[in-house]
Order: C-alpha cells, then sequence, then structure tokens
C-alpha cells in the first residue's frame, strides 16, 4: 500500500513542520491530503458527516488546544477505523508508552517516530497500511452484541478460524498457524474477537467457542499435513476455561477423534484474566504437556503474563507481545526488551515467536536477534481455510 488512493491527515501545529510531512506524502503520490492544526480541529474534520473517511492520520504529540494524547483517546472512543502514525520530538521512552497507550485504546497504530521523519521512512510506514475491510467491520462494539446473539451465533456454528502463518526466521519456511475466531455474521459479515471474547469469559461460556475452534483447527491441521505440508495449528486457550479438570481429556478427545498426533497442537494461553483456580489450571497444563501438546504464553511482558509464570508452567513456546515487536528497528527500548525475551526463550530451551511483524524492518530485526519464529501481516494476513490451503501450496 503506498500513499497513492489514501486520504490522510497532518495533525500538527507547528506550519512549518505541517508542510513538510505534506509535502513528503505528496512526493509518496498522495493526492488526497489534509491538515489540522490540533486535535480538536482533526476530530472535527473525522467526525464531519459528508467528509470522506480518513484511512491514516499523522499526528503529533505535544500541542495546544487538545493535544496528541487527548485526540487519540477520542479516536479510540469513537472506535473509528483510521490508522495513526505518530511523530513527536518527545523522548523514544515516552514514545513507546504512547505507542502502549495507543493500543489499549484500540488504535490500529502504524508506526510511532521520533522527530524528524525521512521520506523513505514514511514510506515504509505507509506501506504497513491495510484497509480493515479485508477482515470485516470491526467497528461492530462489543455492548451492540447481546451474549444470547454470540451464543446463537455459536450454537448456528457460524464462527469459524481464520490461520495466521507463522514460519522460521532462519529460513523463512512455512512451519505453522494460529487459529483465530472469526464470527461471519449474516447481516455484519466478517466480526473480529474483540466483540465476543471477553462476553464469552465473563459469562463463562468461552469454552463453546473454544470446543467448536479446537474442532475445526485440528481437522484443517489434519487436511492440510495430509496434503504433504508438515505444519503444526495454535489454537487459543483461555485461563478461565483451566479451572474444569476435565478439561484436559476433553482437548485430547477431540484431537485424537480428528486423526491428529497432539505434537502438532499448540494451546496458547490468554491470560485476558486472573487464574482463579490455580491448583486446577497447573494440573490441566501439565496433563496436556504429559500427552504431547504444546504449551505457549500468549502476549508475554503484558496483563498477567509474567516471569512467575515461566517457571510454574511447563510452557514449550514463548510468544512475544506485538506491543513490543511493532517499531523494534527504531526503539532502543523495545530492543532490549525483546532481546532480552529472546534470550530468556533460547535460555529456558523453549521457542521464541515475535508476533506483530509487519514490515521488513520488524521483521530483519527479529531475525537478526535470533528469533524462532515469527508471524504478522509482513508475513501474511489471517486468512479463511480455503485461502490458507491455497497458501500453503504456494
Amino acid at each position: 500500500m503506498t500513499a497513492k488512493g489514501l486520504n490522510l491527515l497532518v495533525v500538527e501545529d507547528d506550519a512549518f513542520q505541517r508542510r513538510l510531512v505534506v509535502d513528503m506524502l505528496c512526493a509518496l503520490g498522495a493526492s488526497s491530503v489534509n491538515e489540522a492544526g490540533d486535535g480538536k480541529q482533526a476530530l472535527e474534520m473525522i467526525r464531519g458527516a459528508n467528509s470522506r473517511p480518513v484511512d491514516v492520520a499523522l499526528c503529533d504529540l505535544n500541542m495546544p488546544g487538545m493535544d496528541g494524547l487527548e485526540f487519540l483517546r477520542h479516536v479510540g472512543h469513537d472506535q473509528h477505523r483510521l490508522s495513526v502514525i505518530i511523530l513527536s520530538a518527545m523522548d523514544g521512552k515516552v514514545l513507546a508508552s504512547v505507542g502502549r497507550m495507543s493500543a489499549m485504546y484500540g488504535i490500529r497504530l502504524l508506526g510511532v517516530v521520533e522527530k524528524p521523519i525521512g521520506l523513505e521512512q514514511l514510506r515504509a510506514l505507509l506501506s504497513a497500511y491495510h484497509p480493515l475491510d479485508s477482515e470485516g467491520p470491526l467497528s461492530k462494539a462489543t455492548a451492540e452484541f447481546t451474549l444470547e446473539e454470540v451464543r446463537q451465533g455459536i450454537r448456528a456454528k457460524q464462527f469459524e478460524p481464520f490461520f495466521q502463518p507463522k514460519v522460521d526466521c532462519r529460513t523463512g519456511r512455512l512451519v505453522g498457524a494460529e487459529a483465530l475466531a472469526r464470527w461471519r455474521h449474516p447481516e455484519h459479515g466478517v466480526v473480529a474477537p474483540r466483540a465476543f471474547i471477553q462476553l464469552l469469559e465473563e459469562s463463562g461460556n468461552i469454552d463453546d467457542l473454544t470446543f467448536l475452534m479446537l474442532e475445526q483447527a485440528v481437522s484443517a491441521c489434519r487436511k492440510v499435513r495430509d496434503a504433504g505440508h508438515q505444519l503444526t495449528v495454535s489454537v487459543n486457550l483461555s485461563l478461565v476455561s483451566l479451572d474444569d479438570t476435565a478439561l484436559a481429556g476433553r482437548i485430547t478427545r477431540v484431537v485424537l477423534k480428528a486423526g491428529l498426533d497432539p505434537r502438532w497442537v499448540t494451546l496458547e494461553i490468554t491470560e485476558s484474566m486472573a487464574m482463579t483456580k490455580a491448583g486446577h489450571a497447573l494440573e490441566n497444563l501439565a496433563r496436556l504437556r504429559m500427552r504431547g501438546f504444546g504449551l505457549s504464553i500468549d502476549d508475554y511482558g503484558t496483563g498477567y503474563s509474567t516471569m512467575q509464570q515461566l517457571t510454574r508452567i511447563a510452557f514449550s513456546e514463548l510468544k512475544i507481545d506485538q506491543s513490543f515487536v511493532k517499531e523494534v528497528a527504531a526503539n532502543e527500548a523495545l530492543r532490549i526488551v525483546v532481546e532480552s525475551s529472546i534470550d530468556m526463550a533460547r535460555k529456558l530451551r523453549v521457542v521464541s515467536v515475535a508476533e506483530g511483524v509487519e514490515t521488513q524492518q520488524d521483521w530483519d530485526a527479529v531475525k537478526s536477534m535470533g528469533c524462532d519464529t515469527a508471524q504478522g501481516y509482513f508475513i501474511a494476513r489471517p486468512m479463511d481455510l480455503d485461502s490458507f490451503v491455497e497458501y500453503c501450496a504456494r
């Protein structure tokens, strides 16, 4: 994706700096570039009823009136579909913190850059832009779906896994895929997980979705392996589910029924909620490892994913959260965190996986650090089963 065809918005209070960025965007082929002097003016333009939707906003942080932080908060609250590039002269550690804040607000962040930005750097950031339409209308808020609507969708088997490829950093070879839940809603199209996961977890109904995804994911894995592709599949498992001591047995039966060896299945433990019955959870996880399943600590470095978990659970894989991987090439603090995580995984004799690899720079950085595996939009976006089978064949 280039600047051509995009509707861009530059939010910068300094007229000279704003002009520089506008000129660079035009040099990259942009034909639609709007300008705002602060966050308030930018929001008015974004919210305009008759205005063309903004694809990418390039935003300064330190501005009079409504600063960049407040602007980002409003963008996240309004659930606008635009992507954001943050441009600022602030310290790199502050920028890294703002990047994580943006992710928490649900903002699609293409990059966080210290001024001045160069033309090639801007080109690389814009190349990471992808219209959200390819994954369906993600603006549908969780509150707009009731629990019963979600459960009815599960009963009707409207949910299916989309597969995001995982590749070996050393060879570039396809080694597996993560199965990500998507809802093919009859009215709203493909709906992303944020619209239903929390509802299911908080109501104690997450297992209904977990086992539907597991059945379809292992069936797909068997299909691609029968076609000659030696791949593994990763399926997300909520920590909430681990309270049930019978869980490991249920998972094993589903996998064996599909004719798949548990060694080819990795369960990614998502720690979106606190562990309530630690003993039950550890029993399930130990039993799953005994039966050959891989265990991955997902989103390492965020939420409840701590070093303590690495010492008490027999994980085989450590996934470094995308909030650390994005912009790792340009941010020294992020580089130190990622490099340390990869080194720790190596010493613990577990596989390191970098999530959120979106640019050539991200790929080069994690590869140079010795990361084992990577996934992200630079490699491939999540895709339905038919598309994934074609991807494997290519």
